[in-house]
């Protein structure tokens, strides 16, 4: 899919480093990847093989030690924190494991949230979100008062809302039951298509990594 469509994530020999004990630990040893737009990737890997890591690093939420990560573009080590900031309003759209709704806002207004800030709210386009993500009948409601499946839609639909270029998501169904899981991956895997961002998804589950267009391992320090 790569080979066709414009290619909006590009990862070069990256490499980090944590120290430990008062040793160097290396976590990303030379990691390269790319993701095209439309293209639905999983990245997969034992625990503590720094799959996080690397979704941060490409978030710009960390420094990396050395390569270069490629944003539609932009060079990530070229932008300082307020580029970074931006970038991620404007342009990225994060879902994690834990929903990070803000709860004092209802769901119509959460997500609303990033667009508006952004300055890129498209009331249609969130009227198409609530609905194919089956929210419409919940918009007044508040966090707490929606299941965790429910929770996860609104995540996703608030990411989705800025119309970004790539969607990185650090275990988005880690917290719900396989059927929703389930239900949740394939409103994602259909939205992204539709939008024609790439996605970047780290999952633990091969089952679903599966059900992407690409998966790819990290092992070592390294994909493969």
């Amino acid at each position: 899919m790569t080979s066709d469509r414009k290619i909006v994530l590009s990862v070069r020999n990256l490499t980090k480093a944590y120290s430990a004990a008062g040793e160097r630990v290396a976590v990303l040893r030379g990691v390269n990847l790319t993701v095209a737009a439309g293209e639905r990737v999983a990245l997969t890997g034992e625990s503590g093989s720094g799959k996080s890591t690397l979704l941060h690093l490409i978030a710009g939420l960390d420094r990396a030690d050395g390569g270069t990560i490629d944003f539609a573009g932009t060079s990530i080590s070229d932008l300082g924190e307020a580029g970074l900031a931006a970038l991620r309003r404007d342009r990225l759209g994060l879902v994690f494991q834990q929903f990070n709704l803000i709860p004092s806002l209802d769901v119509r207004d959460n997500l609303a949230f990033q667009s508006r800030i952004a300055g890129r709210h498209d009331a249609a386009w969130q009227t198409e979100l609530a609905e194919r993500l089956g929210l419409a009948g919940c918009l007044d409601r508040y966090p707490e008062q929606l299941s965790g499946g429910q929770q996860q839609r609104v995540a996703i639909g608030r990411a989705l809302a800025v119309k970004p270029l790539l969607l990185l998501a650090d275990e988005p169904t880690g917290n719900l039951d396989e059927t929703t899981a389930d239900d949740v991956l394939a409103l994602t895997r259909d939205l992204v298509l539709q939008t024609g961002c790439g996605l970047l998804m780290v999952t633990h589950s091969t089952r679903l990594a599966a059900t992407l267009d690409r998966h790819v391992n990290l092992s070592a320090g390294l994909i493969a």
